[in-house]
């Protein structure tokens, strides 16, 4: 067990990205968010899921994955998009446990067939494509071409981009009209609050098995500034106070601690 466990008494570190979903924390603003786009594939349309780094998309993702009813749905994740058109439709086939030929348009007819053959069984695909800011053009200008059925007349897939806010920018191109135009659930995630962190910072430390407070309340102040709404830099930086207080014999991480974490100068 590290030391600073050992100090502070967590049963676990309480800052890891391994997490079970069930655990996930999510303030207000990302619930709701949550529940747009469960009704928007309940409703059998698309979406994009637009926010800076860290600010939570991956546990919006993971929430909506936890939430879809198994018996109707099957989610299929994608998280490598900076493939050629072939090859993403390839890997696709591979995600789903179907085969086809190599050539582009064996993979593609496999990929529409595949969902031809859910609906037929009740069941609804979505495919949610991860840092979809990275998608090739050409992937882009196709996509919409998968979600056209019997003439564009039936909704049997949904389709759901993540990614950093150049995707947006890419999106609203003229030339990507064509699928922008279908995403109908447009989704934007803001940076957490002062109050989001504090929340945070206390529900990670009760999943570890601490009940007390751990962090001053200027601690956080300055942990929250300093990670600009961002929850992936809190857990570092959180990580690397407990971590000194633990050398220091603290039982509390105050704000001299972050302070020399982040050489923090007060006139910047």
């Amino acid at each position: 067990m590290s030391a600073y466990l050992e100090h502070f008494g967590f049963s676990d570190h309480p800052f890891s990205k391994e997490i079970e979903d069930a655990d996930l924390w999510l303030p207000p603003s990302k619930q709701g968010i949550v529940d747009e786009l469960v009704e928007t594939v309940e409703e059998h349309a698309s979406a994009c899921l637009i926010g800076d780094p860290g600010v939570g998309k991956t546990s919006v993702l993971r929430a909506l994955r936890l939430r879809l009813p198994q018996a109707g749905f099957r989610l299929t994740y994608c998280h490598n998009v900076t493939l050629g058109r072939r090859d993403f439709y390839r890997q696709l086939c591979h995600a789903l446990g179907i085969t086809a030929a190599a050539d582009s348009g064996s993979v593609f007819r496999a990929v529409t067939a595949y969902v031809e053959d859910q609906s037929r069984e009740r069941v609804h695909p979505v495919f949610l494509l991860d840092e979809a800011q990275l998608l090739q053009q050409a992937l882009i200008e196709h996509i919409h071409v998968l979600l056209n059925y019997e003439w564009d007349r039936r909704a049997l897939l949904s389709v759901i981009l993540a990614g950093l806010p150049e995707l947006e920018d890419r999106l609203q191109m003229r030339r990507n009209r064509s699928l922008y135009s279908r995403l109908h659930c447009r989704l934007n995630i803001d940076g957490h609050t002062p109050e989001d962190t504090a929340d945070y910072i206390k529900h990670r430390l009760r999943k570890a098995g601490v009940k007390t407070d751990v962090f001053t309340t200027d601690a956080i102040a300055m942990l929250h500034e300093a990670a600009l709404g961002s929850l992936r830099d809190v857990d570092r930086v959180a990580t690397a106070a407990l971590k000194a207080a633990s050398r220091r014999r603290r039982k509390l991480v105050e704000r001299d601690i972050i302070e020399r974490l982040l050489d923090y100068d007060p006139e910047r």
